[in-house]
C-alpha cells in the first residue's frame, strides 16, 4: 500500500480526520442534498460527488483497512483544504459555492474546529 510508513500513514489519517469536520451523517445527508433536484434525485448511494462518496467510504474504515485509492484521496482532501482556509481551520464565511465545494469533500467552513 503506497510507500507511506507506519508514522506517515499516521500523520495522514490524523490530517484527514482534522480537515473532514462533518460527520458521516452530515457527510452523506449533505451530499444527498446538494444532489436532489425537483424533477429527480439519485440513488443515496450514488449522491454526490465521486470524491464527497469515497470521503464517506474513508470515514467508516479502520486506518489497517486503506487502500492506496482511499491515501490518495485522502491526500487530495488534505491538500485542497489546507490550500482553501487557514491553517487554524477557525470558522469562516465565504461564498456560498466555495463553502459547498469543501462541503463535498467533508469540509463544512462555518463549523468550529
Amino acid at each position: 500500500m503506497d510507500d507511506l510508513t507506519a508514522p506517515e500513514l499516521e500523520t495522514l489519517w490524523d490530517e484527514f480526520h482534522r480537515v473532514v469536520n462533518m460527520t458521516s451523517q452530515e457527510l452523506a445527508t449533505w451530499l444527498r442534498t446538494s444532489d436532489a433536484d425537483e424533477n429527480a434525485e439519485p440513488l443515496p448511494e450514488h449522491a454526490g460527488t465521486e470524491a464527497g462518496r469515497h470521503v464517506l467510504s474513508i470515514l467508516s474504515k479502520r486506518r489497517t483497512d486503506l487502500t492506496d485509492g482511499d491515501i490518495a484521496v485522502m491526500r487530495q482532501v488534505v491538500d485542497t483544504v489546507t490550500a482553501q482556509r487557514r491553517e487554524d481551520l477557525e470558522p469562516t464565511a465565504g461564498d456560498q459555492a466555495w463553502r459547498y465545494r469543501l462541503m463535498r469533500l467533508g469540509h463544512d467552513p462555518l463549523k468550529p474546529a
